[in-house]
């Protein structure tokens, strides 16, 4: 990132830490974010900053070690790698050794992993502080919640869509993310697993799109948020920078 781009990184970061946020989630999606999360640590004081996802298949499990041993003695508790992106004929052995690497340098209390399937859902489990399921509904957080167990964090990541008027919101949401990863082998089989057909996915039916993502007026968003945190997660993560700055504030009181 250029440097501007940095500096407004530090800047959002500090509004979002005062204004009471526990956790930044940088997106990592397919690219490297550690120098992003360098800079975030060290521009704020107290909040946690994850990364939502570091892909292991392009970035070094030895370059992750080194960012958290950096940031674990000049910032200790700082840093939660979030990590996931294991494509190919064999992503949980893919993960493991990722994770074998891992090992001596970053803790299983100091990271999560993106998860869907009962699968990773279980390596999350057994090999991580907690699991990162996106595109899901209340029900599946139900369900994983009593896979996972009582001790594993559930940090859901939502689409949120600042639109009463239905027709528009459904517009937006399938304009996003959600067209892409429909047609991604493992959120169409996690989709399928939550009861919703082929024709569902293939179309992005009203229903799906209204079971995995959040959209309305902010009344309408904290209470659909809300479903999220009853049905089980620690934590539902939303991306602020598409919703008005008015709800900001709101939002972070609300769903402490």
């Amino acid at each position: 990132m250029s440097s501007g781009d940095a500096s407004a990184a530090a800047a959002t970061a500090l509004e979002v830490e005062e204004l009471g946020y526990d956790t930044l989630w940088l997106p990592g999606g397919q690219g490297n974010n550690l120098a992003q999360v360098v800079n975030v640590v060290r521009a704020t004081s107290r909040i946690t900053v994850a990364t939502g996802i570091l892909p292991v298949d392009q970035v070094p499990a030895a370059e992750v070690a080194e960012v958290y041993a950096a940031l674990a003695e000049s910032h200790p508790g700082r840093f939660v790698p979030g990590l996931g992106g294991a494509h190919g004929a064999k992503p949980l052995a893919t993960l493991n050794a990722y994770l074998d690497e891992l090992d001596p340098v970053v803790p299983a209390s100091a990271r999560v992993l993106s998860a869907l399937g009962p699968k990773m859902l279980e390596l999350a489990r057994d090999r991580a502080a907690g699991a990162y399921p996106f595109l899901v509904t209340p029900e599946y957080v139900a369900s994983a919640r009593a896979l996972v167990g009582p001790h594993t964090r559930l940090a859901v990541l939502l689409t949120v869509v600042a639109e009463a008027d239905s027709t528009r919101a459904r517009e937006i949401v399938r304009g996003g993310s959600l067209q892409f990863l429909s047609g991604v082998p493992g959120y169409a089989a996690n989709f399928r697993r939550m009861g919703f057909t082929e024709s569902d996915v293939a179309n992005l039916s009203d229903r799906l799109v209204d079971g995995v993502t959040v959209w309305g007026d902010l009344d309408t968003v904290i209470r659909r948020l809300s479903e999220y945190r009853a049905a089980g997660a620690d934590q539902v993560v939303v991306g602020l920078d598409g919703l008005p700055r008015e709800w900001w504030a709101v939002l972070a009181k609300e769903l402490r």
